[in-house]
């Protein structure tokens, strides 16, 4: 183990955390987890660290401690310092990992990069109850044929962690992905809005059933979900702010030319994500990414808010004697 990190509660986990991670979780404080593959894979060099960095400071600033999360030379991390993040964001041997290739990413002391799935994982392991991403993983254009689904699907299916974002991504099925998440039992909460935002865009056509206009009702929605015995992490959707939205119209047009590009050029399975959002990216004059880091940023400050008052009510609840734990 390295030296000033500390294992988790659970000795079977191995997920090692930072000092300043264990000092929060010791204490009951809030805590946010944040994903690392926006890191080595989502963003262009300098804004990729940039983002992280600013990404923690807005969880700091609504009052809660940040814990991004990684694989560091085959060591699973909740809480990387700088020094990691810089690495993670400049290394080109980082692999882009998921649940299917966790524990050969460990196993093999490579580094890796989380994604939403993979640090879901980890972040239940290590106590953690609120996670901030831009956009989840979903159901990928004609998956009818492909069985192209993210893993990002069943994790949230699994774990129960309350996910900030700001919708799917973009380039995927947004209605067979809102479906499917139905389907999964997985709740989808609109923050101040009655439709699934769509990620660059504020507006997608796609209703909710369900919205929340401040984080203690969210906290109190998702302590509910878990009391009553579902497992499932409770999704937050909250629109990308409206002065830096690219029109939902402009952003098809952009990604049915990604779409041509990746065919054109052969590119597939884990390299289509990031190949369609760096040229979508391109496409808009950059404007997608503008909106991405913003939206990142806004996450995570929400998701700070929203784990502190998710600390208030589980004090409640073990004061009357109810425990919401899973």
């Amino acid at each position: 183990m390295d030296a000033g990190h500390h294992t988790s509660h659970s000795s079977a986990a191995r997920v090692f955390l930072s000092p300043a991670v264990a000092r929060a979780i010791a204490a009951h404080q809030a805590i946010v987890a944040l994903e690392s593959t926006v890191i080595a894979h989502g963003l262009p060099a300098p804004h990729n660290l940039e983002t992280a960095l600013g990404c923690e400071e807005e969880v700091r600033a609504s009052g809660a401690e940040p814990a991004t999360i990684g694989i560091v030379a085959g060591r699973p991390l909740v809480g990387l310092e700088n020094e990691q993040l810089d690495a993670i964001g400049s290394r080109r041997d980082v692999v882009k990992v998921n649940l299917s290739n966790l524990a050969s990413t460990v196993a093999s002391q490579q580094w890796g990069a989380t994604t939403v799935a993979a640090s879901l994982h980890l972040a239940h392991l290590a106590g953690i109850r609120v996670l901030a991403t831009g956009g989840i993983g979903g159901v990928h254009v004609g998956a009818s044929e492909s069985f192209d689904l993210s893993a990002d699907l069943a994790a949230l299916s699994r774990y129960p962690l309350i996910v900030v974002c700001a919708g799917a991504k973009a380039i995927l099925d947004l209605p067979k992905t809102l479906e499917t998440l139905e389907t999964l039992g997985v709740p989808v909460i609109g923050y101040k809005t009655d439709e699934l935002p769509a990620f660059y865009s504020r507006n997608s056509g796609l209703g909710l059933e369900l919205r929340a206009n401040n984080p203690a009702d969210i906290a109190a929605i998702a302590s509910t979900h878990w009391q009553l015995g579902c497992r499932s992490a409770v999704l937050i959707a909250q629109p990308v702010p409206a002065e830096l939205e690219v029109p939902a119209e402009e952003i098809q047009l952009a990604i049915d030319r990604a779409l041509d590009a990746a065919a054109a050029t052969g590119v597939a399975g884990k390299e289509v994500t990031p190949f369609l959002l760096s040229r979508v990216v391109e496409l808009t004059g950059g404007r997608a990414l503008i909106a991405n880091i913003a939206l990142l940023r806004q996450n995570a400050r929400l998701a700070g808010e929203i784990a502190r008052s998710l600390a208030e009510v589980e004090v409640v609840c073990e004061s009357e004697g109810d425990s919401v734990s899973v």
